[in-house]
């Protein structure tokens, strides 16, 4: 969840005025997202001879067993490099709509953000519906459909560290007859025309795998398709490329939904299309 400071700051402020120069105690951070009990704090570069102190008074103030200092999250598997500030654990459980989330805050992307798409699928999944995740990292998206929505899922992992979380997070769930989760690349996935339902959340090179999701999915099939996309190319953007993508297939589309997620970088969105496919 994300922290506010309306009620916890004036303490927080309390104890570092007696330590910290007053210009310096103006730029504590006055925002925060605590992941199950693992805080992230984003903490100025004037600040950095007290950091670890901050993250003290902070972890202490907001229950925290861990604080990261907020950083980037890159690569293939969205991995973070942020820096461990206070504590020694960063392996949490995050719960969230009555899912519970086991992950290593560390090392693994989990956006708080994202809360409303992961409500919405919980809403949109059918009992008994075949759903494949193509990037279900711990199962951010995919939990929420099999634990509220009764959906069958088959989850794929590439990352062997996430897909240990994922694994867990399926029997903390209480999921094991209805989800099956496969430790490979997504394009190695041999299994074609059977989804009701395809997740697509990944972000930037999303419409590398567009082909591989019309593999995948059934006629008649909604493919929930994200990616980020610059302001400047909505709202064209994402929708046109997918559908061309699937006319050099040989598939059809009708877009039925599309919803910005959050703000990914200056003038960039992270968005999702619902995307329903016709297999001629």
């Amino acid at each position: 969840m994300s922290g506010g400071t309306r009620l916890i700051k004036p303490r927080i402020r309390r104890i570092l005025a007696e330590e910290l120069p007053p210009e310096l105690v103006e730029m504590l951070p006055k925002h925060w997202v605590m992941i199950g009990d693992v805080l992230i704090l984003p903490i100025r570069r004037e600040l950095e001879e007290y950091k670890h102190r901050v993250a003290e008074v902070y972890a202490e103030v907001l229950g925290a067993k861990a604080v990261l200092r907020k950083g980037r999250i890159s690569g293939e598997f969205r991995e973070t490099n942020y820096e461990l500030l206070y504590g020694n654990d960063t392996v949490t459980v995050h719960v969230e709509n009555g899912v519970k989330y086991k992950l290593d805050v560390a090392r693994v992307m989990f956006s708080p953000a994202n809360v409303k798409e992961r409500v919405r699928m919980a809403r949109v999944a059918r009992p008994g519906e075949l759903v494949v995740d193509m990037f279900a990292g711990v199962g951010h998206l995919s939990l929420p459909m099999a634990v509220h929505g009764g959906a069958r899922v088959i989850a794929i992992e590439k990352s062997p560290y996430t897909f240990r979380f994922l694994i867990e997070n399926i029997e903390l769930n209480g999921v094991v007859d209805r989800m099956t989760a496969y430790n490979i690349d997504n394009r190695d996935f041999p299994g074609r025309d059977l989804a009701d339902r395809v997740l697509m959340g990944y972000v930037v090179r999303t419409h590398e795998f567009i082909g591989k999701a019309l593999d995948i999915a059934r006629n008649g099939a909604v493919v929930h398709y994200h990616n980020t996309v610059p302001e400047r190319l909505r709202p064209m953007e994402p929708f046109e490329t997918f559908r061309r993508v699937a006319g050099e297939n040989g598939v059809e589309v009708e877009k039925l939904n599309e919803l910005v997620i959050k703000r990914y970088a200056p003038g960039v969105w992270h968005v999702v299309v619902d995307v329903r496919i016709f297999k001629t």
